[in-house]
């Protein structure tokens, strides 16, 4: 199932997700939603927190840019970064601002402590494309946007864009919780 993505102001996606203390089918059913959400919006990963579910949960797949073909599928439970190295400065965009990117400094490689689908526990390494993308998913668990991260100058710049996003006027190739909460309340 296809699920419908929260965008920049809904709560949610300001809040500390709370830790997994284990899985079950339903934790088994969310990771497979979101994997079919991240691909259907096309992403390339995904927080609970973008779903509306308020847990320390990322899926990523970094495997649809063609120099990361190699690189499987991942789920990250409970994540936690244990050393940044480097820095490097790239373009964002995000699945809860649709339309919307903008320049992020960042760590160039990380060392992250994690559980996978299965629970159990792992710490490795991870630099260039991967790591971005594992810190901007870890920041939506802690409650941050990548826009949380822009310089001052060039966040102004985008400010009508997270203004329209806000109020719902805004439309994506992919359904929107604001759409879907719009629905229902007309049904």
């Amino acid at each position: 199932m296809i699920l419908p993505i929260n965008t920049y102001s809904d709560e949610v996606l300001t809040l500390k997700a709370k830790p997994l203390k284990g899985i079950d089918s339903a934790i088994e059913e969310l990771i497979a939603e979101m994997f079919d959400t991240m691909y259907k919006a096309p992403g390339i990963g995904l927080a609970a927190p973008q779903v509306g579910q308020s847990l320390r949960l990322v899926v990523v797949d970094i495997s649809t840019i063609r120099e990361y073909a190699d690189f499987r599928p991942m789920v990250v439970i409970n994540p936690r970064i244990v050393s940044v190295r480097g820095r490097n400065l790239m373009e964002e965009g995000c699945l809860s601002l649709p339309g919307v990117a903008g320049d992020v400094v960042r760590p160039s490689a990380i060392t992250l402590h994690y559980r996978d689908e299965k629970f159990e526990e792992h710490t490795a390494d991870f630099h260039g494309m991967m790591a971005r993308v594992l810190l901007h998913e870890i920041d939506h668990l802690d409650g941050k946007l990548f826009v949380d991260r822009m310089d001052k100058r060039d966040r102004r710049k985008i400010q009508k864009e997270l203004d329209a996003i806000a109020e719902g006027r805004v439309k994506a190739d992919y359904p929107l919780a604001r759409d879907a909460s719009r629905v229902e309340a007309e049904a």
